[in-house]
């Protein structure tokens, strides 16, 4: 089987058990949102959860995730006995430095949800519950640290479905705890951060039996291995590197605890959307193109992984050009229809989709991040994505300071796509540096043709969502039917305009669409 065809057929396992995940996601947030919508408790949540959902991203997702992929991928090459023993080291030593980790974080949480939310100094009572909140889910960075290892080797070898699914479990968690033990605390959210640590762990169990399956039993082993100290080595700039995009989310929640009460939960719902198209396609992509660029690079095949990359980046490309536009046009509708009702008002509604507006100018900026930064680890190259990240967290900080006051939440969205534009640039202009031309005009004319299909699927999608009020409450099923009408029209009208302006990715796309039936 050729290189696309591996990446298309991993992409589209990834995003078929993805695809599951995120609708229960959404399911998810619409009991949230029906249950506290956009309130001081949502708020105390949400800014609780960041905490270790940033870490996840960082270290778990992130780092670990690009630091050990390529070095695993290697020995499994050369002895997979060894890559067992080095699996087995890594696990072991993760078990520990996550355990201290994770109770330092609890001892700690005072201290820094104070620093990282300094607005809610204001009101001791939402600090208090943020606090509590954040102790109480601390745990859940420990075994999804563990669940991204095993997400790891699992990738590795070629078995994407299971490390895809367990997040299905997470959201399940969520839902049943939010759902039959909200009434059983004194403050009902709480049942929600239960519900958080209740998924992670059984995320992790989830990995294990697969894992034994496949000849990976995972034993507590200590041991001295030379790959450790280089995965070590990795993961340190990794951090910052594959984490930029997160910490300036991190950023604007801190900010958006400055501004009027509701808008940490405001960014929080818009950013749900937001990763959707993300977890998906973007996500998927950029698991399946990380090991075989890993092993190309491994070989010495720098023609091969400039191929299996530039590929990547045009399939993204097919998929989140379209994707931006239609969010952009039907974010108002999008709110109205799933989260409106309850305790989610229409104000609430387009507020979140007023910052949703401004996050969805980046999705095809983010996506090809995720592909280009995973490119140079696998080139052994940590300190450049550090480089560049760093100056786009810096110049973040600056756009929102400066957007916020007169665009409130939705600068503190804008200034996130704008950093994650400079990311990209300085990311592709030190990559051809690096390693000469990897297709930049095919590239950009393939997102040049995506764009123009995609101006008139907007304009007739835009027509049609304007034939319903979107601020009636209630009247689900006019307003699904309007909106998923919407969909079907720009998808007929996108997909026939993009083939006859030749994009072939399209139909690699469909491909990976297609394989969103579970198949492994």
């Amino acid at each position: 089987m050729s290189e696309k065809k591996q990446i298309v057929r991993a992409a589209g396992v990834l995003g078929a058990a993805t695809v599951l995940s995120r609708i229960m996601g959404m399911v998810r947030d619409m009991v949230v949102s029906r249950l506290f919508g956009a309130s001081f408790a949502t708020d105390a949540f949400f800014a609780a959860f960041q905490i270790p959902n940033m870490l996840r991203r960082f270290f778990a997702e992130g780092a670990l995730t690009a630091a050990f992929v390529p070095i695993f991928a290697e020995r499994q090459a050369q002895d997979p006995a060894d890559a067992r023993l080095l699996a087995n080291i890594c696990f072991t030593l993760l078990t520990i430095v996550m355990a201290l980790v994770t109770i330092l974080g609890i001892v700690l949480s005072p201290v820094i949800v104070r620093l990282m939310f300094p607005g809610f100094a204001a009101q001791p009572a939402k600090l208090d519950l943020t606090i509590f909140l954040n102790q109480l889910m601390f745990p859940y960075i420990f075994f999804v640290s563990l669940v991204a290892l095993c997400m790891g080797i699992l990738n590795t070898v070629r078995h994407f479905f299971t490390p895809a699914i367990s997040t299905v479990f997470l959201n399940i968690s969520m839902i049943l705890c939010a759902w039959l033990l909200h009434d059983r605390f004194a403050v009902p959210i709480v049942a929600l951060a239960v519900g958080v640590l209740v998924g992670g762990a059984v995320q992790l169990l989830l990995q294990l039996p697969t894992l034994y399956r496949l000849g990976f039993p995972l034993r507590l082993t200590l041991a001295r291995h030379s790959a450790v100290k280089r995965i070590v080595l990795l993961m340190g700039p990794s951090v910052f590197g594959v984490g930029v995009y997160y910490l300036n989310i991190m950023v604007g929640a801190i900010l958006a605890s400055l501004l009027p009460q509701g808008s940490v939960s405001f960014l929080y719902y818009a950013q749900r959307f937001f990763e959707f198209p993300q977890g998906i396609f973007t996500v998927s992509v950029a698991q399946a193109v990380l090991p075989s660029m890993s092993r190309q690079a491994a070989d010495g095949d720098l023609v091969a992984l400039k191929e299996s990359m530039a590929f990547g980046l045009r399939l993204l490309l097919v998929i989140t050009v379209p994707a931006t536009v239609g969010l952009m046009v039907c974010a108002t509708p999008i709110f109205s229809l799933i989260f409106m009702g309850g305790e989610f008002t229409y104000e609430t509604a387009t507020k979140s989709a007023f910052a949703l507006q401004y996050y969805a100018l980046g999705l095809a900026v983010v996506a090809m991040v995720r592909v280009i930064v995973p490119a140079f680890y696998a080139l052994k190259d940590t300190r450049t994505p550090v480089i560049t990240a760093f100056i786009a967290f810096v110049l973040n900080v600056g756009f929102s300071l400066v957007l916020m006051k007169p665009l409130l939440h939705g600068g503190l969205a804008l200034a996130s796509t704008l950093s994650a534009l400079v990311n990209l640039l300085l990311l592709v202009w030190f990559l051809r540096r690096k390693i000469g031309s990897f297709g930049g005009g095919a590239i950009l004319l393939t997102g040049g043709k995506a764009l123009v299909a995609s101006l008139p699927m907007g304009a007739a999608v835009f027509w049609i969502v304007g034939l319903h009020d979107w601020a009636l409450p209630g009247a689900r099923l006019l307003k699904g039917a309007v909106l998923g009408g919407a969909i079907a029209g720009g998808v007929a009208i996108y997909l026939p305009l993009a083939l006859l302006l030749g994009c072939g990715e399209v139909r690699d796309a469909l491909k990976l669409a297609r394989r969103k039936i579970l198949k492994r």
